[in-house]
């Protein structure tokens, strides 16, 4: 890992072997840092924050740039051992990183337009001579904690982000799969980051996390993960002030009116649920709502094409589903599958499991309080549910503690801005699958599923301080007529 721009072991000496999630297999091995690694990362980070401040915006757009296109460069490399430690098909893991590069890239461009205002101040009585701008500057300190799902483009969002906005920044990559990231990480030292303004530490999440977020000496905690891990960092973030983003789980609903492409809606199921990410996104549509006169013939389309996809070794090119990060996270699936069927839900594909694997499944029939369907499934399954009205379905779908996006399939334009403005939720995709992120659009739930916004144009704002200077009686006093 690296801490103070230097590559180190854990000052323990333990290490945590990462493994193939589709064989078993060890890929390699990292440190298991403790709490003294974590520290002399704050530490050195006190000293990394001031030598970024002191860059102008565009030796910071020139260093990203560099970044981007290093990882541009080593897209293939770095695409390959994604998919080895994190199960994604490596076509997608490929698209991540290249992702990853326009990130860097949009984030370079956007340093260079951190802009304050010029403040009317004449518009208060008693005020009119002074003079104010507002300026935004660096927090500090930003510790990024990474989810497994998109460990690389996650972090692209909160370190590119950090770094632009001319900020240190600490990334406790995800424990399953931080190979790539630490890969990264030798690519921007090399692209002349300032001393100790960027490192990475690695090990359990549950003692680096908590730590990163009660510790002094960090301004900020940006996490994408759970909503319980998100409560538990915004409870110790409380202990210092410091400020948190969160963006966190989804049980995002989809609702498919009678008019709607029915074809394209199944397909956009399959991309954005059951054939992306093996089923491990957040904003993935987990609940779709389908109007009872076209239920039958959606099923059976969705049904269909959930059964031709490929489940395999996620290294070929070949294959559509790839292994879930764990057996143990495959197996959490399994049990929420097999409960919904015991409480009456009916398998129309899918639903076995092999190892980490699970077959891309499609149930009906699911009764709304079971587990399937209330909370966040993390794997490649769509449970379908019939509504007569619209009214029905926004109430269902509202029916949550979570909002991350949702989606809606129908014809009628003005049908979707209305449910699109009644949907509980920070995104609404009309006409595709929830799993739709743009970077420089903001991304960010609501109610359970986080608060602050992720984009280029938007995470700056959350990464920088606001400053008010006023000129007292910069003006000259008015002169009589």
């Amino acid at each position: 890992m690296i801490i103070d721009s230097q590559w180190v072991e854990s000052s323990d000496g333990k290490w945590q072997e990462i493994l193939n999630p589709g064989t078993g297999e060890v890929i390699d091995k990292v440190p298991r840092a403790t709490l003294q690694d974590a520290e002399r990362a704050v530490a050195a980070a006190q000293h990394g924050k001031e030598s970024m401040r002191k860059l102008h915006a565009h030796e910071r757009a020139a260093i990203l740039l560099r970044i981007a296109d290093s990882i541009q460069t080593n897209l293939d490399s770095l695409g390959e051992l994604l998919a080895k430690e994190n199960g994604k098909p490596i076509l997608q893991t490929r698209a991540e990183v290249g992702v990853t590069a326009s990130i860097f890239r949009g984030f370079a461009e956007e340093s260079k337009r951190i802009f304050g205002r010029v403040m009317p101040v004449d518009a208060v009585p008693g005020n009119e001579r002074h003079f104010a701008v507002t300026i935004r500057q660096p927090l500090g300190v930003v510790a990024a904690i990474v989810p497994f799902n998109y460990p690389v483009e996650l972090y692209a969002h909160k370190a590119a982000a950090a770094l632009a906005a001319g900020n240190a920044v600490i990334v406790k990559p995800p424990s399953a799969c931080p190979l790539t990231l630490l890969k990264i990480a030798g690519l921007i030292e090399a692209a002349g980051i300032p001393h100790a303004s960027h490192q990475m530490i690695t090990g359990p999440g549950e003692v680096l996390g908590d730590f990163l977020a009660r510790t002094p000496g960090i301004q900020l905690v940006t996490v994408t993960g759970s909503t319980e891990v998100g409560i538990k960092i915004c409870q110790l973030a409380a202990q210092q002030l410091k400020k948190v983003h969160m963006e966190l789980g989804g049980n995002d609903a989809m609702i498919i009116c009678a008019d709607a492409d029915l074809e394209k809606a199944a397909t956009a199921v399959v991309l954005g649920r059951l054939a992306r990410g093996n089923g491990q996104i957040c904003c993935a549509v987990k609940r779709i709502f389908v109007e009872a006169s076209v239920f039958d013939r959606f099923a059976k389309l969705l049904a269909d094409k959930a059964k031709a996809l490929k489940v395999g070794d996620q290294l070929l090119e070949t294959t559509d589903v790839g292994p879930l990060i764990s057996e143990a996270a495959a197996k959490e699936v399994e049990v929420v599958i097999e409960a919904a069927v015991k409480a009456g839900a009916k398998v129309l594909a899918g639903g076995h499991r092999r190892g980490a694997f699970v077959e891309p499944t499609v149930l009906v029939n699911v009764p709304v309080e079971v587990k399937l369907f209330k909370e966040e499934t993390f794997g490649p399954v769509a449970p379908l549910v019939p509504f007569r009205d619209v009214a029905e379905a926004i109430r269902m779908a509202n029916d949550s503690p979570y909002g991350l996006q949702s989606a809606v399939f129908t014809r009628d334009i003005s049908r979707a801005f209305d449910i699109a403005y009644r949907l509980e939720a920070g995104g609404v995709i009309v006409n595709w699958s929830s799993a739709l992120r743009v970077e420089t659009l903001p991304f960010g739930g609501v109610k359970m599923s986080g608060h602050g916004r992720e984009g280029i144009h938007d995470t700056l704002m959350e990464m920088t301080d606001q400053k008010t200077i006023i000129v007292h009686n910069a003006f000259p006093e008015d002169q009589p007529q």
